[in-house]
C-alpha cells in the first residue's frame, strides 16, 4: 500500500489497494463479508465504512485500518491542554502515560515532509506539537 496521507483519509480507496496487493479473489471477499460484488465497489468508492464492516475488512486483509485514523488524531487533533477534558483528567488519580504514541509510519510521515522540503523542523514542532528533543531524536536514529 501506498503512503497513506493522514489528513486526507479515503478509506474505500485505501481497502481497493490492499486488495490488490495481496491479490485476494473477489469471490472469497464476498463470502467473508457476506455481500454482493456490487456492495463492494459500492465499499471501493467510500470515503468512510461502517466500523463493524471496516473490522471485517481488517481481519480479511490482515490490516488495521482504524490505525489511519488513529495516525490521524494524533497528528491532527488539537493538545489535551486546550480541551474541557483536562481538567477532568488532572483530578483523576491513575497516571495517565503518553510514551511511545508514535508509530513508524507517523515517524516515516514526519521525516519525509522535512527531507523533501514540505515543511521546516519549527514548522513540524508547532504544526504536530511534537517536542524538538523527540523530532531531533527520530532525526539522528532514522536519517542515516
Amino acid at each position: 500500500m501506498e503512503k497513506e496521507n493522514f489528513k486526507e483519509i479515503h478509506i474505500g480507496r485505501l481497502i481497493s489497494e490492499k486488495v490488490k496487493e495481496c491479490d485476494i479473489e473477489v469471490l472469497r471477499i464476498c463470502n467473508f463479508l457476506g455481500c454482493s460484488y456490487e456492495e463492494i465497489l459500492t465499499m471501493y468508492n467510500s470515503e468512510s465504512l461502517d466500523t463493524k464492516i471496516l473490522l471485517r475488512w481488517s481481519k480479511l486483509l490482515k490490516h488495521d485500518f482504524f490505525r489511519i485514523y488513529t495516525q490521524h488524531l494524533i497528528l491532527f487533533s488539537p493538545p489535551l491542554k486546550s480541551l474541557n477534558c483536562a481538567v477532568k483528567s488532572r483530578n483523576s488519580k491513575s497516571l495517565q502515560f503518553r510514551k511511545n504514541i508514535y508509530t513508524k509510519e507517523i515517524i516515516d510521515f514526519i521525516l519525509e515532509q522535512i527531507s523533501n522540503g514540505t515543511k521546516t523542523k519549527s514548522q513540524i514542532v508547532e504544526e504536530y506539537k511534537i517536542p524538538k528533543t523527540t523530532l531531533y531524536k527520530w532525526i539522528s536514529k532514522y536519517c542515516k
